[in-house]
């Protein structure tokens, strides 16, 4: 079946109507959500995920047999992605180069969720400047299996608070698995080394302030049942999950950007959005980090004012 195709602002001929090999596959056996199910998801949702993911080198989580089997992590572009899809050749840390997709249309989403690609994981930097990144980015894991909301919902607020002081603009979201990321957008003009040891220094703050309830210590064995502030997704090459991603847990929930004001809305979890009424959601707000990257700020600048705040 031969599909209609226009060109994308590369000028490449992307297809705009593409076949789903087996869209009746269950990928989510739980709640009996298909590969249809998904690829409509990502379909209807383009215009909102898209701005969050162009230009962003991709990693993609794929279940071809379901969320109940063995999945895996396709970093490079194999030989049967088609030529339209958008690449990007990197650097390696350990050496050499490697060439990665990028979801710049809905063709291409349309392309990944045919491939049971469900969750979709960009880098914080963009392809042009793929060693600045263009936001600093702080996961807040709850110790245990099901975790401790009520204290991510607090350690946001409070990290919200440091991170406006020193003059940053914070955005939350729900994971879509048990807790939550607070980002802030920054110009691009220092390096995933740099952006790294400044949100460890603001995470150290933070553990400083409340070192009974929180953590940075990487090992689970030595947190204590403490929250760990992560910061290790700040490096190059590592990848964080997109806004408005599926992820592929029972359920199937999505990765949620929030107002502030929600995180005290009642029953609130980092699983409350999933693909039964994700879109009802998109139809009733804006999403809340939309241009969010206009809103950029100096690294170097929050650094001072966060050693000021330290004096």
């Amino acid at each position: 079946m031969r599909s209609k195709r226009v060109a994308d602002m590369s000028g490449k001929s992307v297809p705009q109507n593409l076949a789903l090999s087996n869209p009746g596959k269950i990928l989510f056996p739980k709640s009996g959500f298909t590969k249809a199910n998904l690829a409509d998801y990502y379909q209807q949702a383009s215009p909102i995920i898209l701005p969050h993911l162009k230009d962003r080198p991709l990693m993609i989580q794929r279940f071809p047999e379901g969320i109940n089997s063995e999945g895996f992590y396709q970093k490079e572009v194999v030989g049967h992605f088609p030529a339209w899809i958008s690449r990007v050749r990197l650097k390696k840390k350990e050496g050499g180069y490697i060439e990665q997709a990028m979801a710049n249309n809905r063709s291409t989403l349309l392309y990944i969720a045919d491939l049971a690609g469900i969750t979709l994981h960009p880098w914080l930097s963009r392809a042009d400047r793929p060693d600045l990144p263009d936001r600093v980015l702080f996961d807040l894991d709850p110790a245990g299996d099901r975790g401790d909301f009520p204290l991510v919902i607090r350690t946001a607020g409070m990290l919200r608070t440091l991170l406006g002081r020193i003059g940053l603009r914070p955005y939350v979201m729900t994971t879509g698995s048990r807790g939550l990321h607070v980002a802030a957008p920054l110009l691009r003009k220092e390096s995933f080394e740099q952006v790294r040891a400044f949100a460890l220094e603001v995470a150290q703050r933070l553990v400083g302030e409340h070192p009974d309830v929180l953590t940075t210590e990487q090992r689970i064995a030595k947190r204590g049942g403490r929250l760990y502030l992560d910061v290790t997704r700040n490096g190059y090459g590592q990848t964080s999950v997109a806004p408005y991603a599926v992820r592929a847990l029972p359920g199937a929930p999505v990765a949620t950007p929030l107002e502030w004001s929600e995180l005290t809305a009642s029953g609130l979890g980092p699983q409350s959005f999933n693909l039964g009424n994700i879109l009802t959601r998109l139809d009733q707000q804006p999403d809340p980090w939309q241009g969010m990257g206009r809103h950029g700020r100096s690294l170097a600048q929050a650094r001072r004012n966060l050693q000021n705040l330290a004096d």
